[in-house]
């Protein structure tokens, strides 16, 4: 199972740590607030006080046992930075650091960390799906309620065309490309940007690069 630490509790820490706990992620929540730290115990697996700027005091929370570390610090940015320069010493493999702005975002992205959020853009629900379904449904918001997605094709739609499958009109989802392992090159898929609507067959190895509303891609990819 996997283990997510995230440090800071305020509102988008402790949303994505709740969103998390629902689909059984086990959390370790980390704030120097004991009173966040107590309002939480119930939500999370652990939740515990600690001051995340010192590298010691981290490690003995336990946090390098987590898999991933959301460092969901909001407006110290000192504090943020400290934060995700020892979540990387400490050996955590990917480190997704919460930016306020453009410039601390590069700073993060500076001292190491793999992924940088901005919260006026991702919400803590998306990061959450993000986390939990990675590399299986990797979705990207457009704007409110319209996203871009690459999903596997729909077990129905396998050796059916996009005609015959009528993907836009039984979900609105638009399929933009079909991403196909290419037999000579594993490691290269073959890509088939406009597929033919009466030709190009659904494989089950596929792939699919969609555009529609978040509701009809979560109902086609089976994770509504």
């Amino acid at each position: 199972m996997k283990r997510v630490g995230i440090i800071g509790a305020g509102r988008f820490g402790l949303s994505l740590a709740e969103a998390l706990a629902e689909t059984g992620i086990e959390v370790l929540l980390i704030d120097r607030n004991n009173a966040l730290v107590q309002s939480a115990i119930k939500k999370v697996t652990w939740a515990i006080q600690c001051d995340a700027t010192s590298a010691n005091a981290l490690e003995s929370a336990g946090i390098s046992e987590c898999d991933t570390v959301v460092v969901a610090i909001g407006s110290n940015v000192e504090a943020s930075m400290l934060v995700t320069a020892n979540c990387k010493e400490l050996g955590i493999k990917n480190v997704i650091s919460k930016a306020t702005s453009e410039i601390h975002g590069k700073i993060l992205d500076k001292l190491g960390a793999d992924h940088v959020v901005y919260p006026d853009r991702e919400s803590a629900h998306r990061l959450a799906r993000s986390i939990t379904e990675h590399n299986a449904y990797d979705l990207l918001e457009i704007s409110e309620g319209l996203s871009l997605a690459e999903i596997d094709v729909p077990e129905a739609c396998v050796g059916k065309t996009l005609a015959e499958a009528d993907l836009r009109k039984k979900s609105g989802v638009t399929v933009l490309c079909i991403r196909r392992p290419d037999p000579k090159n594993n490691r290269k898929p073959l890509q088939i940007i406009i597929p033919n609507p009466n030709n190009d067959a659904f494989e089950a190895e596929d792939k699919l690069i969609v555009f529609g509303t978040t509701s009809g891609i979560d109902t086609l990819s089976g994770k509504a």
